[in-house]
């Protein structure tokens, strides 16, 4: 459904900048929209633009998409912080495009924000957004949203391994057991972990309750979506609406 917008709080809500920058944009001559018969330049301000979701628009000769709320998968590379003030590591936010970062919001947190975080030296599929309720819909332990983790330890990994991250495992900081979803090992050394909750460095520290200690850990999917394998280290796209609905459609 199209939405009519002033051309400036389009810009504004699209993380363009201020008001004041978006104006600037428009009047320089910087900013063209979709007409339907190719991109026009736009030069008044308040012009009115029927939005609607990936609606095209130029600004500064870079294409983009209209989204009234951003949801964004990126594939984490290793060495990278999910926190917008990193303390020795790269932010994993550094690999968004500026627009995404500077999206408005109603908290002091502005632009999108990464739904659960991973270790620096985790890697695989990182969700992100600016709509609050879809980050808490997968993010919180009551709705029970699975999320593979794909592990390789140093040591030998076995049956009896497995059959205790199903039974539970005691955190050195939590006398209540914590239980994997699903376990199956996948080699030798490797195995798919499932996780419905999201503690502190929690597949580490369940691996280390059993005495093994994880060399490699790659998140490869939440809830019934895969990562996606064309999607490199450090690479970002939109999700697509049968995403999105499937992401958020289940109990």
């Amino acid at each position: 459904m199209a939405n009519p917008l002033i051309l400036t709080d389009l810009l504004y809500s699209q993380g363009f900048g201020t008001r004041r920058i978006c104006m600037g944009l428009v009047q320089q001559g910087l900013v063209k929209i979709d007409t339907g018969n190719g991109l026009v330049s736009v030069h008044e301000t308040d012009t009115v633009v029927e939005a609607f979701g990936g609606m095209t628009f130029m600004v500064q000769g870079v294409l983009w998409q209209y989204h009234a709320k951003a949801y964004v998968l990126l594939h984490k590379p290793a060495g990278t912080e999910c926190s917008h003030k990193p303390s020795a590591w790269p932010s994993v936010y550094s690999l968004l495009p500026t627009p995404l970062r500077q999206r408005p919001a109603k908290t002091s947190l502005q632009g999108v924000q990464a739904v659960g975080r991973l270790d620096q030296d985790t890697t695989g599929m990182l969700l992100l957004s600016d709509d609050g309720q879809f980050i808490h819909r997968l993010s919180s332990p009551k709705h029970h949203v699975p999320k593979v983790y794909e592990l390789s330890t140093e040591d030998t990994l076995d049956a009896t391994v497995a059959e205790k991250l199903l039974q539970g495992v005691v955190l050195n900081d939590d006398p209540k057991p914590v239980k994997a979803a699903a376990c199956v090992l996948t080699g030798s050394h490797s195995m798919a972990l499932t996780l419905t909750e999201g503690k502190y460095h929690q597949v580490k520290r369940m691996l280390a309750a059993t005495g093994h200690k994880v060399v490699r850990l790659h998140r490869s999917r939440v809830g019934d979506m895969v990562l996606d394998d064309t999607l490199a280290p450090g690479q970002w796209r939109w999700l697509t609406g049968s995403e999105l609905q499937a992401l958020i459609s289940k109990p």
